[in-house]
């Protein structure tokens, strides 16, 4: 495992999201946070094993141009060094439209979700986006939180 500085760590995952964001190309309401750093539960609390992680999503756009995003993705991903892993639904009921693809080396994994609007509780339509970088240990112990 590499040990890294979290700092570092953290761009890269928001510097992935960006591109990401690029090329699904879909005009809506962005929501978005700052990476943020957290224990790799691959690895317990016990230790100080790290992982960024960059959720944001997007609603206020139409499904339809949220379901050519996903299929940008389809055909862009590969060509920007990226691996898809699965390219299917997720076991949600609603059996939800996901892509799950890997940076060539294993260096950052996404998961983008695509979430049609429910009658029950009115969730919008939603493409949500998460970026996360693979575990490693920190150069300068815990890493700081903004």
């Amino acid at each position: 495992m590499r040990t890294r500085d979290s700092d570092t760590v953290k761009a890269g995952v928001e510097r992935a999201s960006s591109r990401i964001a690029e090329i699904l190309d879909v005009k809506g309401k962005v929501v978005k946070t700052g990476a943020m750093t957290s224990h790799c539960s691959d690895y317990g609390t016990d230790e100080e094993v790290y992982r960024a992680r960059h959720p944001w999503s997007i609603h206020k756009a139409p499904f339809t141009d949220m379901q050519k995003g996903m299929d940008r993705l389809r055909v862009e991903l590969p060509k920007d060094g990226w691996q898809i892993i699965r390219d299917g639904v997720d076991g949600s009921r609603a059996g939800s439209p996901q892509i799950v693809a890997e940076s060539k080396g294993g260096e950052f994994a996404v998961d983008i979700r695509l979430h049609r609007a429910s009658k029950v509780g009115n969730a919008p339509d939603l493409l949500e986006v998460t970026v996360e970088s693979a575990c490693y240990r920190s150069e300068q112990g815990l890493p700081r939180h903004p």
